[in-house]
């Protein structure tokens, strides 16, 4: 059995009603809180562990548990649009992330990226052009994972260049990658993986496009599809509602200076 972990003061913990509907909370001694459902003391969980049901005010039933990455990035504060958990976990597998590899993320929005990168061992540079943004994710990132993080963040332009050599990845969540194709054919390591999330097809071929025009190969678009199941007794179907089309990944390998290029 793993020791117990008690809830702390500072902690943010996740409250599930019985319909489901979660409320991600940080703890405060002294404070409440306030629901439809009833008020929550924070006293009555700090120091408890996870997993049990307490009862608000008005004897309404909360489960308390640690939120998961997932939950954070769906609930966390935002300046921006963020990149939800279906695509998230596309993009650790597509450019291939790991413990070690240094990453430059531009566009960082609200840091939903950059934690789930930092927190796979990637040593994060952010290029973002609005300072509110990049404080948010800032604020954000370390909320989930703490001051003692390899992530920084410079308010820059990257169409306008990229200071870093040897990069293992490059990841993109702007409306114009293709400006970043020659920038990112200097940073990048042999062998590296270029990534882009776009909202739409249109942008996705003028990137694929500009991709071909520079020594990249195995180009590669994919969109996620997630369809949850209504699973009750006999009841078996799919759910009334999906998520369906959020963005379009694209991925491609920087070949050598000297390899002929691989696309056809």
């Amino acid at each position: 059995m793993p020791p117990f972990r008690p809830i702390g003061p500072g902690e943010r913990i996740m409250l599930v009603d019985s319909k489901m509907r979660r409320y991600l909370v940080t703890m405060v001694p002294g404070s409440q809180f306030h629901t439809h459902a009833g008020i929550v003391d924070h006293d009555a969980i700090i120091g408890q562990d996870e997993g049990r049901t307490i009862e608000g005010s008005t004897g309404r039933s909360f489960t308390v548990l640690r939120p998961t990455l997932a939950d954070i990035v769906v609930k966390m504060p935002r300046g921006a649009q963020v990149i939800y958990p279906k695509d998230l976990g596309a993009i650790l597998m597509a450019a291939d992330i790991g413990p070690g590899m240094r990453v430059l993320e531009a566009g960082v929005g609200s840091g939903a990226l950059s934690m789930t990168l930092v927190r796979a061992g990637a040593s994060v540079l952010g290029y973002e052009l609005r300072e509110d943004f990049a404080e948010r994710a800032r604020l954000n990132v370390v909320a989930m994972l703490g001051e003692d993080i390899d992530y920084n963040i410079e308010i820059r332009d990257v169409t306008e260049g990229i200071d870093e050599t040897g990069l293992d990845r490059i990841l993109l969540d702007m409306p114009e990658p293709w400006n970043v194709v020659h920038h990112a054919a200097k940073a990048l390591r042999p062998g590296g993986i270029f990534l882009a999330y776009l909202p739409t097809i249109n942008q996705t071929a003028q990137f694929r496009a500009a991709l071909e025009s520079r020594h990249f190969a195995l180009a590669e678009t994919v969109e996620i599809l997630r369809r949850s199941w209504h699973i009750e007794a006999r009841s078996v179907r799919p759910d009334h509602r999906m998520v369906a089309h959020t963005g379009f990944l694209t991925t491609a390998r920087l070949l050598s200076n000297e390899s002929e290029t691989l696309n056809p």
